[in-house]
Parts: structure tokens; sequence; C-alpha cells
């Protein structure tokens, strides 16, 4: 049978492996806890559930939804970005919902990269960023994301050739999976490199709203001429619980967007209305009970930044996202320590290389369980490590 030849050049997703890896361990009777995947284990709030419910009873609801989404929706969305953080969107120009924000990261790139063009992709980075550019034929580099400069890329070590030859450069602040934050200064200065290179921001923003001590996140938008060179990623999924929803949006530049329609358009068709409900009911209502949320993933934070010191880890606590990014123990690799753990305390910490090379050297470890399992997989860490 014939392949297409980028699959060559595509792993298998990497969670996807690990799923596999967990079955085999609980196969042999373990229960194993799986600190791996940010999928939020809280619910949404009931009046969301409520008014997708409502909609659901409507004999309308379950024709073909828009390619577009609703005009509530994408009002719904403007005026989030609006109350959130003080940016002005067209809806019917500068908002589209996707089906979740990830199909959005790869259809984007489908719609900017041709043959042999050039992704700048931040390293260690989300894994579709780059599985998206192979999908469109192109071709990524890589832009570390050091601790030292707080995981934040090095715009002046990139070579001036290279911002000349990329034609998109992704960044994702609160950062996946190192947690690392923004400065407002950062922005400004990529914006500044975006217009004189002629490269497009894409911005990818899920974790704005998951935020600690005080810390607000800003979003790539707020920058003066960003929607001229960019556009950003964002998702109902973390914000308000609804990961297994599908709800998110790509907003900003109006050529991008439209550009970025004409993919889907031709590959999906839409949102179902009843999940459309329940997200406008997310972003137009009560907002108070997100403070509380964070409270709580503040708390296993704390858990887990205590318990990964204790056992020899060397762990910050992130002021912003659903993951604390920890360096390993000497003596590991990150893949090697992650397996130990799965198979001696039954316990998947994921592996830093599995976000790039400069992943290596770490694990990072989500808040999505409840701190009175957290604190008992920490210990158990500690135990096969010690």
């Amino acid at each position: 049978m014939h392949l297409a030849p980028r699959l060559n050049r595509m792993p298998p997703y990497f969670f996807a492996r690990v799923a596999e890896r967990i079955r085999a361990v609980e196969a042999q009777g373990h229960r194993v806890i799986n600190l791996g995947i940010g999928s939020p284990d809280l619910p949404p709030p009931d009046f969301i559930i409520e008014a997708m419910i409502a909609a659901a009873r409507e004999p309308a609801s379950h024709r073909y939804p828009s390619y577009t989404g609703s005009p509530e929706l994408r009002e719904a969305i403007a005026g989030y970005y609006a109350r959130r953080f003080g940016v002005a969107l067209d809806p019917n120009r500068e908002v589209l919902p996707l089906i979740g924000s990830k199909e959005g990261l790869a259809h984007v790139l489908m719609a900017l990269v041709g043959d042999g063009d050039l992704v700048l992709v931040p390293d260690p980075g989300y894994p579709t960023y780059r599985m998206g550019t192979y999908l469109a034929d192109g071709v990524f580099e890589t832009v570390p994301l050091r601790p030292e400069l707080g995981f934040l890329p090095d715009l002046d070590a990139i070579p001036e050739e290279t911002y000349r030859r990329a034609v998109a450069f992704w960044v994702n602040y609160p950062n996946n999976p190192t947690g690392a934050t923004a400065p407002r200064e950062f922005y400004a200065r990529l914006v500044d490199l975006a217009h004189r290179y002629n490269f497009v921001v894409l911005s990818d923003n899920p974790y704005a709203d998951i935020t600690f001590d005080g810390y607000r996140a800003p979003s790539f938008l707020e920058t003066p001429g960003a929607k001229e060179v960019g556009v950003e990623f964002n998702s109902l999924s973390k914000t308000y619980n609804m990961a297994g929803w599908r709800v998110g949006m790509a907003v900003g530049n109006a050529e991008v967007i439209a550009a970025l329609l004409r993919v889907k358009s031709n590959v999906d068709t839409g949102i179902f209305y009843p999940l459309q409900a329940g997200a406008i009911a997310a972003l137009t209502g009560p907002q108070e009970w997100l403070a509380e949320r964070n409270d709580i993933y503040r708390r296993r934070r704390d858990v887990v930044v205590e318990g990964l010191r204790a056992a020899g880890f060397q762990a910050d606590p992130p002021k912003a996202s659903l993951y604390v990014w920890a360096r390993i123990p000497e003596g590991w690799t990150s893949e090697a320590l992650s397996t130990h753990v799965l198979e001696t305390a039954h316990i998947w910490l994921t592996p830093g290389i599995a976000f790039g090379e400069h992943g290596e050297g770490y694990v990072r470890v989500a808040l999505t369980t409840d701190a009175e399992t957290l604190a008992r997989a920490m210990e158990r860490v500690a135990q096969v490590l010690s």
C-alpha cells in the first residue's frame, strides 16, 4: 500500500504511544496514576451544561452547523477578548471558532506554508507545531527555550537570514510544557521583527486564565501592531474545563483568518450547535468561579513542587498553566526516569524529550489530579528514586 512520503517524517503522536505503555502496566494488575496529560478533571459549572442541554432539545440544533460558527458565538468570543484583554475584534472578519484549538494549529499551517517553507518552532514545545509543519510539507527550525532566559526565545540569537526565510513563528505563553510566562516587552519586540521580516506570528494562548499568585497573563494581540502580523489561538478546554467539548478559536489578522477558513471549510463542517450554546454561556456568563478553580490548581501545584523537591528534582512553582516543569536528578535521561517510575511506582510523568531535544533533563507533571492523589504519587516517586 502506498502511503504519503510525509508520514515517513512524522512519528506516531507521543501521547498515543504513552497510552499503550500505560495499558500494558495496567494489564499486569496495577493502577497507574497518569500525571502526563493536561486534561482538566474538574467539570464546567452547571449553567454551562444546562445551556448545552437546552439547545440539544431544539430540533434545529441537529442540522449541519455553520463553517464559521454562529454569529452569537463569534460575538461572545469578541466580547471575551474585549473584556479580558482590551482587544477589539471584528466578529465577522477576525474571529473563527474551531473544533478545539488543536485542529486550528495544524490547519493554519496548511493555509500559510508551502513546499519547503520555514516555520520557527519553540523547543521544548507542543508537538503539533512540528507535526503540522510536516503535514503542510514545510520545514521547521527549533528555537531553544533555555532556563537562563526564563524559557523565552533569544530573539537576538536567530540569524537575520533565518528571519528572512521564515513564514511563521510560533510562540506559546503561558508555556506548555515549562509554565513560563512572557512579558509584554517580548511581544513588542516580536511584533517589530514580524513587521520587518514579513513573517506571521502564531500565538498559542490556551492557559491565559489559569494563573496563580496574582499573575494576569496578557494576550499577544494586546501589543500595538499585533493584528497586522499575527493571530492567536485560544480554547475553552482549559479555561472553562471543557476539554472534551472541543471548542476553540482563532482570532486576529483578517487575512490569516480567511485563509484558515478556506482550509477548514474544505475539510470539516463546524461545531455542534448545542456545544456552541454551552460555549456562549461560558464566555458570557459568571466568571467568578474561575478564581476558586485556580486556587484548587494552586494547591495542587504546591503539593507537586514540594513532593518533587523531596524526591531530588529541581522545581519552581509556575505562575500559570496546568504543569510543573522539573529538572530530573543526575544520572537519568528523562525517558529512562519516566519509564522507571511507571514500572516501579506506577506513576506516569511525561519525559521532557517528548517536547523536543531541549526538553531533555526535565519531566512535566500535570495538575489535573486531586491534591491527595498527587501527594501520594509524589511519595511513591520519592520512594523508587531514593
